[in-house]
């Protein structure tokens, strides 16, 4: 069973004439709205329809309220229009029950609820609940519907390898096993990025197996034990001994409760600690927000999109634009000297404190592979991936030979950044690609042009080389308009 409310004077009200203001834009409204999906308006219409339905019986019942006016006429009209019905008007009861405004002497009903006339078999009743006020001189007014709910199934679930396991000894062990064997007995991985990965990927999804892709929606259990387990099922056996049961399962669920929290609590300054607060903050933040998502948007002239194509298509051009604007300023025509000197290859001692450094449990890229990966393979990891970044700064010395791309590529030169540097982070900018997540769907692609790589352990390492230089000019400015005297290069 469902109820719905409405508070007259906030959705708006029909305009003096036809075809102005709020009534054309709620036939806008109104049409953009696919004929099957379920339409509830409710409303202050500031207009009388009226007790009788003679002429109007598609539309109407016979329990309106006075006589009706021009603003009452253009509800009816609007509901033809629409093919909805007035709900207020097919439920027969006392006057007290259908007056929506009262003020003084005035007694009379403005405010409708309205929906499609075939899904008008699912409302059961509707009436004005006496002394409830939404607003000022308006009373609420309720309607009782029954709705079939039917799940709808996902039809992109998302499945994952469950890297997580590697964290356990044993995984660990069993994962190079495999990979071993794939490999044809001994762990030296293909040089092509491409074959490295494809292994790698599918040894995890063997050893270590998927996800079913649905998103748990069970309450907090995280405290959950056998002592707690045995108890409940107990208390189902024997309905004589029931309140004793429930007190003892009382008892458990308190004591496993509190073992569980001491425990959290001396984990608390452990990594582990700190990623199980996260996610008790990250279940209460979920449990706290509505079911429903907003599933429409509108359109840049106001129109109201409902279909999961016209919604991916218009996130996509918000966020497109959003991320490929620049703020206003002035060009540069300055040149600055490139630094060209040798630099060294990457060793594997770097590489090897690099992986040291990087934290577990933290969300995989394009490629699915999880560092935990590369830090279960150790030295044979370790090895390949000191190869495979060298023979990109290789390739990448060879490949490009063109003009610096704006403030960034100047910033890092005019700081003394080595060119080859540069040019791998121009190749890391260049052709980079987003997706929009919305909850009809993800977004096709589109390019990215402006600011920094979100997440990349790079990017604040860039932008205080931006804001250092660019701050460094601004001081200078100021330092000559004070004293003439100017900082040497």
């Amino acid at each position: 069973m469902a109820k719905i409310a409405t508070q007259a004077g906030v959705a708006g009200q029909f305009p003096a004439r036809p075809g102005e203001g709020a009534g054309s834009e709620l036939d806008e409204v109104m049409e953009s709205i696919p004929t099957g999906e379920r339409v509830v308006i409710g409303a202050d219409f500031n207009g009388h329809v009226g007790e009788g339905n003679r002429g109007d019986e598609e539309v109407m019942g016979k329990f309106g309220v006075k006589e009706r006016n021009l603003e009452g006429q253009m509800v009816v009209d609007f509901a033809k229009r629409m093919d909805m019905a007035v709900v207020n008007t097919y439920f027969q009861k006392t006057e007290e029950h259908r007056v929506t405004y009262k003020s003084g002497g005035r007694r009379t009903q403005v405010d409708y609820l309205l929906c499609r006339r075939g899904n008008l078999k699912e409302i059961s009743d509707c009436k004005v609940v006496v002394g409830e006020s939404v607003a000022r001189q308006h009373r609420m007014v309720v309607c009782r519907m029954t709705l079939m709910v039917c799940k709808k199934k996902r039809s992109n679930i998302e499945k994952k390898t469950k890297w997580w396991k590697l964290k356990k000894e044993e995984c660990c062990e069993e994962f190079r096993q495999k990979l071993r064997q794939a490999l044809g007995g001994q762990i030296v991985l293909p040089d092509d990025w491409e074959t490295t990965a494809e292994v790698i990927r599918e040894t995890g999804r063997k050893v270590l197996g998927m996800s079913s892709g649905r998103r748990k929606e069970d309450k907090e259990t995280w405290w959950w034990n056998e002592e707690v387990q045995d108890s409940i099922q107990r208390k189902r056996l024997n309905r004589q001994e029931y309140k004793e049961l429930q007190r003892r399962v009382k008892r458990e669920v308190s004591k496993a409760k509190q073992k569980a929290y001491d425990e959290l609590y001396t984990r608390l300054d452990t990594r582990e600690g700190e990623k199980d607060l996260y996610r008790l903050a990250r279940q209460r933040d979920r449990d706290g927000k509505d079911v429903q998502q907003v599933r429409v948007i509108k359109e840049r002239d106001r129109r109201v999109l409902t279909s999961e194509e016209s919604v991916e298509r218009r996130w996509k051009e918000y966020f497109e634009e959003l991320m490929n604007e620049e703020n206003e300023r002035e060009k540069r025509v300055e040149g600055v000297n490139s630094v060209e000197h040798k630099v060294h290859k990457i060793r594997k001692d770097e590489v090897r404190k690099a992986l040291k450094r990087m934290k577990n449990g933290k969300a995989v890229g394009s490629d699915d592979i999880p560092v935990e990966v590369w830090k279960c393979l150790g030295e044979a990891a370790v090895k390949y991936l000191t190869s495979l970044f060298n023979r990109v700064l290789e390739n990448l010395e060879k490949a490009y030979d063109r003009v610096p791309r704006e403030e960034l590529w100047y910033c890092m030169r005019k700081s003394g950044v080595a060119e080859k540097y540069v040019r791998v982070v121009q190749d890391m900018y260049e052709r980079s690609r987003t997706v929009v997540r919305c909850a009809v769907g993800q977004t096709e692609e589109f390019k990215v042009e402006v600011g920094l790589h979100q997440g990349s352990a790079l990017s604040p390492f860039l932008f205080a080389i931006v804001m250092d230089r660019l701050s460094e000019e601004e001081r200078r400015e100021m330092k000559v308009d004070q004293g003439g005297f100017q900082f040497p290069e």
